[in-house]
């Protein structure tokens, strides 16, 4: 299976040029986190992929979830079927630009922060930025990051949530901030008085955080 996306390329392109991946919430489509790309650096390509499965709201997701039940909040055969094909598909469009030793950077919202996670967490040679918005680090699909714990070190992270978020409790998104802690990764963590979304102080920090 190959995703669909929605590609900026920029004016020129070489094989050092920088890459941003983006991957967006349940029940929400590839044009969503699309939009950040007026302010995003010019000079990237950036590609927003849409989640391979329909939900009952007329979106895409990753995976399943059961908002009712905890226990079933994630369905982890589809997640890490969506990991494999994330992977695949990344390094055939970063193949496709002729792209060799560029930064690759790594954005994803709510359920599509929980794979940024397990994608950073589990291959960390793979990026370089990494923004998580809205998520938390979902122990089920964690794979290997003992292991990977000195290639963690190049690693930078934004990861960011609402006080007030009824979706994935701000809780959840602390428990990011305190495994990043435990790993040495070097990250920010804010907080933001808003829900489940991004409020314009979030977005400014973001970009700030990409053009640094």
């Amino acid at each position: 299976m190959e995703l669909q996306y929605l590609v900026r390329e920029p004016q020129n392109i070489t094989p050092q040029t920088p890459i941003l991946f983006m991957l967006h919430g349940y029940g929400s489509n590839e044009e969503d986190l699309f939009s950040f790309v007026p302010t995003l650096p010019k000079d990237w390509i950036v590609v927003s992929f849409r989640a391979p499965k329909t939900t009952p709201f007329q979106g895409f997701s990753w995976y399943d979830i059961d908002l009712n039940d905890p226990e079933k909040f994630i369905d982890v055969p589809q997640a890490n079927e969506a990991l494999n094909i994330l992977i695949k598909d990344m390094l055939k469009i970063s193949n496709h630009y002729g792209l060799a030793n560029n930064p690759t950077h790594l954005c994803g919202f709510s359920q599509g922060g929980v794979l940024s996670y397990a994608l950073a967490l589990s291959c960390p040679d793979m990026f370089s930025k990494v923004a998580i918005l809205s998520a938390y680090p979902e122990e089920k699909i964690l794979n290997n990051i003992m292991k990977n714990r000195k290639k963690l070190e190049k690693l930078r992270f934004f990861v960011s949530h609402g006080s007030d978020d009824a979706i994935i409790p701000f809780d959840w998104g602390r428990k990011g901030a305190d495994l990043l802690y435990d790993m040495s990764c070097f990250f920010t963590f804010r907080e933001y008085m808003n829900g489940h979304g991004i409020n314009q102080k979030n977005y400014m920090d973001l970009m700030n955080f990409f053009e640094k």
